[in-house]
């Protein structure tokens, strides 16, 4: 009996049985059974930053052109850092003031980019990091589309103004801070998807 069994072999395992080998549930990638899922959430914290960002920008720069505009600065560290409502023209931190269209249509375009890209976003850093970006062009989008002298030549408001530096506003840290974070993860190798690559 035993040489039979040595002979013909036992039905042991599925592949000696003639059964399939299991499939991969695949939980490790992206393509998973739990891949919508985990890209839904992934988009709600994308567009649950930016919410919070742009209604952080939005509800600041209300206050400010209430309260602070044509009024004297507020010292917050001496002279270090003040509130100071100033309209800017240009991009970020006050630069090129003669290109406002062309920092609109720029805005406009991170804003459809990020968009597509969600379909594909299956990381919560980068998920992060878009939303503050998203959160922050759509501020300062905001301000040139509705913001006087026109529509898409609006001028943005700023009121951050540290001690020798530009002055900006919390939409342009949004930004910022969503394009450090951004570089950090490339740096990481971490993709949108959630793989990771090494170079």
């Amino acid at each position: 009996m035993a040489e039979a069994e040595r002979v013909i072999g036992t039905p042991d395992t599925p592949e000696a049985a003639g059964a399939e080998p299991e499939q991969s549930s695949g939980q490790d990638g992206p393509e998973g059974a739990d891949a919508q899922p985990r890209g839904r959430r992934r988009i709600a914290v994308l567009f649950g930053v930016a919410a919070f960002a742009y209604a952080l920008d939005l509800i600041s720069k209300m206050i400010v052109v209430a309260k602070l505009e044509h009024h004297a600065p507020i010292e917050i560290i001496g002279d270090w850092l003040k509130f100071e409502a100033i309209r800017n023209a240009g991009a970020a931190f006050g630069f090129g003031e003669a290109f406002t269209v062309i920092f609109t249509v720029i805005a406009a375009a991170v804003i459809v980019v990020i968009a597509r890209l969600a379909r594909k976003l299956y990381s919560l850093p980068w998920a992060i990091a878009l939303g503050l970006l998203l959160g922050g062009a759509l501020g300062n989008l905001t301000d040139r589309i509705f913001r006087a002298p026109g529509v898409f030549e609006g001028a943005v408001v700023d009121f951050i103004a540290p001690k020798h530096f530009a002055v900006f506003n919390l939409a342009d840290s949004a930004i910022v801070c969503g394009g450090i974070l951004i570089v950090l993860l490339s740096f990481k190798g971490l993709d949108p998807d959630g793989t990771v690559h090494k170079d």
